[in-house]
């Protein structure tokens, strides 16, 4: 599982290493492939063995349900698949940068089944947001 919080630096073509603990992750599944795509102004990465059956998942929503329809739009219209290089590196493309405002400063965060690619300065914003709304009743009653 993805966990934990790496910073790394984007180079000027989109490019950017995974970290070393994620790919032992997704090369344990021989996997050479990533695919990426947009969520709430930030970047989903998945290794081939995890987006395969995330998409069949969403291939099963009801096409035409308007609550369903507009995840899969936005999903699937974002989605683009990634080589990894010799040097264990992912392009980005430019579609993809200027969605997530991604500067050269990145994080990518563990998100268990896949994981995040944020520009480093919007994620510790919102990683402060995100401390302070926490509900820490909810995460004393799940460690009873």
């Amino acid at each position: 599982m993805f966990t934990g919080s790496y910073f790394h630096t984007m180079d000027n073509k989109g490019r950017v290493k995974i970290p070393s603990r994620y790919l032992e992750i997704i090369e344990k599944d021989q996997d050479r492939h990533i695919t990426i795509t947009n969520w709430e102004g930030y970047i989903l990465a998945f290794p081939q063995s995890a987006w395969i059956p995330f998409a069949e998942d969403l291939a099963k929503m009801p096409i035409l349900d308007p609550d369903y329809r507009p995840l899969q739009r936005l999903l699937i219209s974002g989605a683009e698949e990634c080589a990894l290089d010799r040097q264990g590196r992912i392009l980005v493309s430019q579609n993809l940068r200027n969605y997530a405002n991604l500067s050269r400063e990145v994080v990518m965060v563990g998100a268990l089944r896949c994981f995040e690619i944020w520009d480093r300065s919007t994620f510790e914003s919102h990683r402060k947001n995100l401390e302070a709304s926490i509900n820490k009743t909810r995460l004393h009653d799940l460690l009873i």
